[in-house]
């Protein structure tokens, strides 16, 4: 439950109950949602509660494990383990709304990622994800693997290189008392 009393919620931030809604998704009943680093499952269960179906994809067997334990008798709601490119290789399925929240679009080369979100996503469909705000104009190490940071402007670049449009990069900034800030970025599937 968070401070508002709220057993489900979505989080785009690394702050608890800091940050903009699912309003960023728009209207997400009766659409299909794809979670590229869904970790424990928790902001997929939220939209999934919101009346979407959503399926979770994580590289680590644990995060899965957890994601099914919490949420697996939520209708509507699967999770698998796998690595983001080799799932949306090998998927027919296509999803009206994909988001990363510290995921996969942050640890991927994004040159090799975007094409096969695009390539999943129905026309108009929604892309947003979010990761701490650039440190750097280029790829560095992370515990996590190679971050890909990025500013703005090489986001919007990227994004409508591959087939996204209309993109929105906001900065989020910390709450009082935090040093680091969120970027949140939406683009449209063209």
């Amino acid at each position: 439950m968070n401070a508002k009393g709220d057993t489900t919620w979505l989080n785009w931030t690394q702050y608890a109950d800091h940050g903009p809604s699912e309003s960023v998704l728009g209207p997400v009943a009766g659409r299909r949602v794809l979670e590229l680093g869904s970790g424990s499952g928790s902001n997929l269960a939220h939209l999934v509660t919101l009346g979407a179906t959503g399926q979770g994809v994580d590289i680590a067997p644990a995060r899965e494990t957890v994601a099914r334990q919490r949420w697996g008798d939520l209708p509507g709601l699967e999770f698998r383990t796998a690595e983001a490119t080799a799932f949306l290789s090998e998927t027919d399925e296509t999803f009206d709304v994909v988001l990363s929240i510290f995921g996969a679009v942050w640890f991927v080369d994004p040159d090799t990622l975007l094409p096969l979100i695009r390539s999943r996503m129905t026309p108009g469909g929604i892309l947003a994800f979010s990761h701490l705000a650039p440190g750097s104009e280029g790829p560095k190490p992370a515990k996590a693997g190679l971050r890909h940071d990025r500013t703005p402007g090489e986001w919007e670049r990227i994004l409508t290189g591959h087939g996204f449009s209309d993109v929105r990069v906001s900065l989020i900034d910390p709450p009082e008392g935090r040093a680091e800030g969120t970027m949140l970025v939406r683009a449209l599937a063209v």
